[in-house]
């Protein structure tokens, strides 16, 4: 029996089942059923405290919202997990569900998981569309630096050419904020300011920081990130990071010699330019009118 007709019969029995799928591999799935089911290699848990609380489903080009609730119980969904960004733009498959038989299924909700508001020890997290990036600004903005990410699509520098990256074993850790590193010696100080920091190994394996301050001390390279991580770093640790790109030309150009890729535009008038005007005492190089 499809699910359609099993709903026309008045008497159901039908959950919902929905699966979150982090960034970084992990799939996490849940019911609000009385017991656990399982379809498409998803094990979906009753036991996680986890409900759907709305969902407003529209047509055209209007986004689809929702929110989800649940109680902070390890191992489903822990605060640590939360608050170290792990689920920062997960996706969301949310499924009616007929669980005498799950194979009678429909898929009601797909999209990701937007803020997640943590309090009394539960969280409340928004669920956004497929049509949510409609809602983001698209185009190229007209300024001087390059606005591309070091290695992305754009860019299309690969970071993993040599002495453009650097993996190493933490050899000490201050407020999460400062590492060192042995300094294998080969890169040019501040090489790595501005670069991106990502934990291999480790309770903080998979997050990321941006190289603020980049030195050499003592035989060790000194990184300092813009922002502390929210997940405790430890000695043996291991991270990886890139090489900073400050989207200049000269950083395009002699650090990089990606020159071809940059994207910014060099030669526009700042805005002293285009505030300026003409007065007597100035040097106008378009001449006087007489």
């Amino acid at each position: 029996m499809s699910l359609e007709a099993h709903l026309t019969t008045g008497t159901t029995t039908v959950c919902r089942c929905w699966a979150v799928m982090r960034r970084d591999g992990v799939t996490l799935g849940f019911t609000d059923h009385d017991r656990a089911l399982e379809f498409d290699g998803i094990e979906f848990r009753a036991d996680t405290g986890m409900t759907a609380k709305a969902f407003e489903l529209a047509t055209g080009l209007s986004v689809d919202n929702g929110e989800a609730m649940g109680a902070l119980s390890d191992p489903a969904i822990t605060e640590e997990d939360i608050s170290a960004g792990r689920y920062d733009k997960a996706e969301v498959f949310v499924w009616l569900v007929n669980w005498a038989d799950v194979a009678d299924r429909a898929l009601q909700f797909r999209g990701t998981l937007g803020e997640i508001v943590r309090a009394g020890g539960a969280f409340q997290a928004e669920l956004r569309g497929l049509a949510e990036p409609l809602n983001q600004p698209h185009g190229r903005i007209y300024q001087s630096r390059c606005p591309t990410v070091l290695g992305d699509e754009r860019n299309g520098f690969d970071t993993a050419t040599p002495g453009y990256f650097l993996e190493a074993d933490v050899v000490s850790v201050v407020n999460n904020r400062e590492v060192r590193v042995v300094d294998p010696g080969g890169y040019a100080e501040t090489w790595f300011e501005r670069g991106i920091v990502t934990v291999l190994t480790g309770d903080a394996a998979g997050l990321t920081a941006l190289v603020k301050t980049d030195a050499s001390e003592d035989g060790e390279r000194v990184l300092g990130f813009i922002e502390a991580l929210s997940v405790d770093l430890a000695p043996g640790d291991r991270i990886r990071v890139v090489a900073g790109y400050d989207g200049s030309v000269a950083s395009s150009r002699d650090k990089f010699n990606n020159f071809n890729n940059f994207r910014g535009f060099p030669h526009i008038p700042r805005e002293d330019w285009l505030m300026a005007y003409p007065t007597q005492g100035s040097i106008n190089d378009g001449g006087k009118l007489t």
